[in-house]
């Protein structure tokens, strides 16, 4: 019985790991509100906004990771024009949290140049997924140095 609790344990960690950090698309409400709301509830403006693409990016006071995913975006949105990576403190802010369904830090929110989200990363961010969608956003697709 022990072995079994074990392997089911491993088998969802493992599970978790692999779905960390990747991009899904946005389903929902929260993905089809109109960007004026989605603003709203974020606490933004359209001057946060980038002209082809935003990255909101959910921390919190004591979040490990949020330093290493903040740094990784922003080098992300350096490789593009028009991309621009907005940070969004749920430390004091739980109806936000509420808002977005943000069960961990950092879940970062892809927004197209409307300002509606589009895509959404549990985790630390890989830059490979968010390149895919920033791709497609700019119509420019990113070329390593």
């Amino acid at each position: 019985a022990a072995a079994a609790l074990v392997a089911v344990a491993t088998a969802i960690g493992l599970v978790g790991r692999a779905r960390a950090g990747r991009a899904r698309a946005v389903r929902g409400a929260a993905g089809h509100e109109p960007h004026r709301e989605t603003l709203h509830a974020l606490r933004l403006s359209d001057d946060d906004l980038g002209e082809a693409a935003t990255l909101v990016q959910f921390t919190s006071e004591f979040c490990a990771q949020c330093g290493g995913a903040a740094r990784r975006l922003d080098q992300v949105a350096g490789d593009y024009a028009g991309v621009r990576r907005v940070e969004v403190d749920l430390t004091d802010a739980p109806e936000i949290a509420a808002h977005f369904r943000v069960l961990q830090t950092p879940t970062t929110l892809i927004l197209d140049a409307a300002g509606t989200p589009v895509a959404r990363i549990g985790g630390l961010p890989r830059a490979e997924a968010v390149r895919a969608h920033l791709d497609r956003l700019s119509g420019s697709p990113h070329v390593a140095a």
